[in-house]
């Protein structure tokens, strides 16, 4: 157990238990219901690291590179190439594995703002005019945002009124609202 506490900590293996230990944390985090890690690096995708969760490909580059600068460093000792063999052999393994991973971990589809268009929203300011109010609405995975948005016409929508979004401004950054009466909804049912 010396030896191996000795090789751990050991240069350069200690490279790597250092950032094995933050994948350590980083899974205890996520177990206790911590996101702290965005699943939208550019820089997996120019490595061919790309189709799985971020952190899932971290976690196996690391991983395998540890054991490899732990394994290399009992072998060679703190010969050079260690590192350099360790991140190529991290590399290399994280790619292979990846591949039949994407088919058991697909990514999360991306929120375009688009996807709002024709929910429901809840005003959240006082008023909603056409050069100002907020609105909250649910997201489609469960999650809530809040939104500008603008009205046409001489309804009054204030705080606590049920919107219709009904179009996107690209331009201006903000949703267009009707008034919603879900009486008048021919898709809604009797109950």
């Amino acid at each position: 157990m010396k030896e191996f506490a000795e090789t751990a900590l050991g240069m350069p293996t200690v490279v790597f238990s250092v950032l094995l230990f933050v994948v350590v944390l980083y899974w205890v985090l996520a177990i206790v219901g911590l996101d702290v890690l965005a699943d939208d690096t550019d820089l997996l995708g120019v490595l061919g690291l790309r189709g799985v969760p971020t952190s899932v490909i971290i976690s196996l580059f690391v991983a395998v590179a540890w054991f490899l600068s732990l394994a290399g460093s009992v072998w060679l000792g703190s010969n050079p190439l260690v590192p350099l063999g360790a991140v190529a052999g991290g590399w290399l393994a994280a790619r292979l594995l990846i591949n039949p991973l994407r088919y058991v971990l697909p990514e999360a589809p991306v929120t375009s703002r688009h996807d709002f268009v024709g929910r429901l929203c809840v005003v959240r300011t006082g008023t909603v005019t056409e050069r100002f109010g907020q609105a909250e609405v649910t997201a489609p995975d469960g999650g809530t945002a809040l939104l500008q948005v603008r009205r046409t016409g001489d309804e009054p929508l204030g705080t606590g009124d049920t919107a219709l979004i009904f179009d996107y401004d690209d331009a201006g950054e903000f949703f267009w609202v009707m008034p919603y009466d879900a009486a008048l909804d021919p898709h809604q049912k009797d109950v």
